[in-house]
C-alpha cells in the first residue's frame, strides 16, 4: 500500500496505526515509564500472529512493535517478517537500542522493518533514565547504508533540559532526523509528571527545536505537533477529537485492546470489531493535556485534515523563507539558555 494510499486513512472510518507490545519485558527502569512489566513472560509467534491477522482484518495498514523492550523478544525479526507478509504498509519499532547489534539489524532489515525509533533522553545515564546516548553512539553508523529508516526520540522533562540540546546537535552532525517531546503523566498509577511550575524552560527549549525545524534541520516534528505542545504547556484549549481506540489503538501482549498507552481495557483484541472502534471515535474525558503524541498527532490530522495540511504546507513556506533570507542552519548550543 502506498503513503498515498495510507494517507487517505485520514478520510474514512477504517482504523489507521495499531501498536502491538510484542512484550512487556523491559531491560531498563525508567522512572517515568509505565509501558514495562517483567513478570509478564513474552507472548508466543503463535499468539501475536493471530494477534496481527485480526488487526490487519480490521483495516490497520501500519502497525508498530512496542515494548517493554521489543528486541528482548527473542523471535523479533520473524515477528517483522510475518507482518509483513500479511500486508501492513509500514512495520517500524521503537527501542532503547541497547540490545541492538549488527547481526539483528541484518536480521530486521531483511524481514522488512521500515522504521526504528531510538529514545535517547540524555548524552549520560541518570538514575531516572539510562537512555544515554554514549550508549548508542557507535550504533549509528550500521544504519548508514541500511534500507531502515531511523529516527531518535528524547523525553523532555526537567532532568533532561541540561543535555537534551547535545543530544538533538549529535543526531543533527550525522544526518539523523531528531524529536524532543514533552513528558507525559501517568494517567496509569495517576502520577503527574508535569510541572506546571516548571514549563517555561519547556516551551523555550520547543522554540529552539521549531527554529532549527525552519531553518532545514532534520527535526521529526510536525508544525501541528508543536502548536500542539506549546498550548497544552501553558494550558490552552485545542480543537480536536481524540481517535484513540478508533483509527488508533493498541494491543497489549496479552492479547488485550488498549485504545491508547494510558487508557487500557480488559477486552480480547480477537473480539474486536469494526463497529467496536467507531463507537471510540468521540472526544474523550482524558484528551485535555494528552501528551501521548502519536495519538494527539494522528487526532489533529483527522480532525481536522484541510487545516492540518495547511499549517504544514504554511511551516514549510516558512522554512523555505528563512533559509532564502540566509537563516543558516544552527544547534541548540548556538541558542541563549
Amino acid at each position: 500500500m502506498s503513503n498515498f494510499q495510507q494517507a487517505l486513512r485520514v478520510f474514512d472510518s477504517k482504523p489507521w496505526v495499531a501498536h502491538l507490545y510484542v512484550t512487556e519485558q523491559c531491560n531498563l527502569d525508567c522512572h517515568y515509564c509505565n509501558e514495562y512489566d517483567n513478570s509478564i513472560p513474552h507472548p508466543s509467534v503463535a499468539d501475536l500472529r493471530k494477534w496481527m491477522d485480526h488487526i490487519r482484518a480490521l483495516g490497520v495498514v501500519r502497525i508498530g512493535f512496542q515494548g517493554g523492550e521489543p528486541l528482548k523478544h527473542p523471535d523479533i525479526a520473524e515477528l517483522v517478517r510475518y507482518a509483513k507478509s500479511i500486508g501492513f504498509g509500514q512495520v517500524s519499532m521503537s527501542t532503547n537500542g541497547f540490545l541492538l547489534t549488527p547481526e539483528l539489524l541484518a536480521d530486521l532489515e531483511r524481514a522488512g522493518l521500515d522504521k526504528l525509533q531510538i529514545s535517547v533522553d540524555r548524552m549520560t545515564p541518570i538514575a531516572s533514565t539510562r537512555k544515554a546516548m554514549k550508549s548508542v553512539l557507535h550504533k549509528l553508523g550500521w544504519f548508514k547504508n541500511s534500507k531502515i529508516r531511523l529516527q531518535v526520540s528524547g523525553v523532555l522533562f526537567k532532568e533532561t533540559l541540561d543535555e537534551m540540546g547535545q543530544v538533538i546537535d549529535t543526531c543533527l552532525d550525522l544526518g539523523i532526523p531528531v524529536h524532543a517531546r514533552v513528558i507525559h503523566d501517568d494517567l496509569i498509577h495517576d502520577r503527574a509528571l508535569r510541572d506546571p511550575n516548571g514549563n517555561e524552560p519547556l516551551l523555550r527549549f520547543l522554540e529552539k527545536q521549531e527554529e532549527l525545524k525552519r531553518s532545514g534541520e532534520k527535526i521529526h516534528t510536525s508544525w501541528n505537533l508543536f502548536a500542539y505542545e506549546k498550548k497544552m504547556l501553558r494550558q490552552e484549549s485545542s480543537d480536536w477529537t481524540c481517535i484513540a481506540g478508533y483509527k488508533y489503538f493498541f494491543v497489549s501482549s496479552r492479547g488485550k485492546f488498549w485504545p491508547c498507552s494510558q487508557v487500557r481495557t480488559e477486552k480480547d483484541i480477537l473480539d474486536i470489531t469494526r463497529e467496536d472502534l467507531l463507537s471510540y471515535n468521540r472526544k474523550k474525558s482524558c484528551q485535555a493535556g494528552c501528551g501521548v503524541y502519536c495519538t494527539a498527532e494522528a487526532s489533529l490530522a483527522v480532525s481536522h485534515p484541510v487545516r492540518f495540511g495547511l499549517q504544514e504546507v504554511a511551516g514549510m513556506i516558512g522554512s523555505r523563507v528563512s533559509r532564502m533570507r540566509g537563516g543558516g542552519a544552527h544547534r541548540i548550543r548556538d541558542f541563549p539558555s
